[in-house]
């Protein structure tokens, strides 16, 4: 190896490794409800320089990056020991999604990739992509991953753009040898579905978002719940809709569920993402809303409006206007324990909001919920207002 390509060599490791030991600080002024951190947490330089360069001077003398990352986007979330583990939905520059797992030791800087990427085995049909895995350690001992398989709609042989989605289910007990299991059968398509991390009537039970299409709902009514006998063969024979769209909200064109709910003392906490069509195309934000611990399928609380948005320049990337999340982790279940909240921005990079089970409590139950007309809207407002007069004694 020439003198010249190892001091490239060498500047180009030293730059990768102040990206990833970069530290992260919470932004200033933020709403109460969370702190935004001000670094993504990953991004597409993010991953392993052995990914993507040949360093081997005699086949790349110039240097070249030889396979290019595009994304580091919607990824699911665990806590794995005493480390923050992520296995992120990883872009290549071919459009080609694969899964690989980042780790970190405090869940909001230094997250590092494993050496290679997760190698998932195929249905009986190969899905020509998949995508945003989330994650549930299962009472039944298993760590499962629910993800969109995506193939061409053969149906349509003359449409490129014209694609199916199922729910694609893996299993593992170490994230590194996963178990493939049937995708879930459904009468319609699934693109987000989400396990629930406990039996329900002795049943698996999963969030669904029925589709009528790839893109377009159509008869989808929004956040759906289905029970399933058995995971290896999961099928959903019934489902009905627990959290239902609405005209001219945030939630309007579609919703679904994000990671699979958090228990806590006074309910279940759910993060979901709403769909909306604006001039700019759709906007994906994320909302919030709380169950009945008796009965994950009631809804107790639901603040109006959106919980995240993309701010600044999160605005910004390969399809704008968009927070999506798929993964959050809990460090315990008191209301001082904290939550981090791992999102995407327009399908991009990787961001971490930090926050509190107290304080997401208190923001679902005591938030106003949306009243669907602006004149509900100003009478809430003028209440809030009325309230902090005889509060200050004015």
């Amino acid at each position: 190896m020439s003198t010249e390509f190892e001091l490239k060599v060498k500047a180009l490791r030293e730059h990768h490794e102040a990206l990833l030991a970069r530290p992260n600080v919470k932004k200033a002024w933020g709403n109460g409800i969370y702190e935004k951190y001000e670094n993504p947490i990953l991004t597409a330089e993010h991953t392993p320089l052995e990914w993507r360069y040949d360093f081997c001077e005699q086949d790349n003398p110039y240097l070249m990056q030889r396979i290019m990352m595009n994304a580091t986007l919607n990824s699911g979330a665990i806590k794995w020991g005493d480390k923050y583990v992520l296995v992120v939905r990883v872009e290549g520059a071919d459009r080609k999604s694969f899964f690989a797992v980042a780790e970190s030791p405090n869940g909001v800087d230094n997250f590092r990739f494993w050496d290679e990427p997760i190698t998932m085995p195929e249905d009986v049909v190969p899905a020509t992509n998949v995508y945003d895995m989330r994650l549930t350690a299962h009472e039944d001992g298993w760590i499962y991953g629910v993800f969109c398989a995506e193939r061409h709609d053969d149906s349509q042989p003359g449409d490129l753009s014209a694609a199916t989605a199922t729910a694609g289910i893996a299993r593992t007990k170490d994230l590194k040898t996963w178990e493939r299991l049937p995708d879930l059968k459904s009468r319609s398509q699934q693109r987000n579905v989400v396990l629930h991390p406990e039996f329900v009537e002795g049943k698996y039970a999963f969030y669904t978002r029925p589709q009528d299409g790839f893109i377009d709902t159509g008869s989808g009514g929004g956040i759906g719940w289905a029970l399933v006998d058995d995971i290896t063969h999961a099928e959903v024979t019934e489902e009905r809709i627990i959290n239902a769209r609405h005209y001219h909200t945030i939630m309007e064109v579609k919703n679904g569920e994000g990671p699979h709910p958090i228990k806590t003392s006074r309910g279940w906490l759910h993060l979901a993402h709403g769909v909306r069509g604006c001039a700019s195309g759709l906007r994906y934000v994320l909302y919030m809303y709380m169950t009945a611990l008796d009965d994950p399928t009631r809804v107790i609380a639901q603040p109006g409006g959106y919980f995240l948005v993309p701010e600044g320049w999160e605005y910004v990337g390969d399809v704008m206007n968009v927070a999506f999340a798929n993964g959050w982790i809990a460090d315990g279940d008191g209301d001082d324990d904290r939550v981090l909240i791992y999102y995407a921005s327009s399908d991009t990079r990787m961001h971490v909001a930090e926050s509190t089970i107290g304080r997401l409590i208190d923001y679902c139950m005591n938030t106003p919920e949306d009243g669907f007309t602006t004149g509900a809207s100003v009478e809430t407002i003028k209440r809030l207002v009325e309230k902090n007069r005889r509060a200050s004694g004015k």
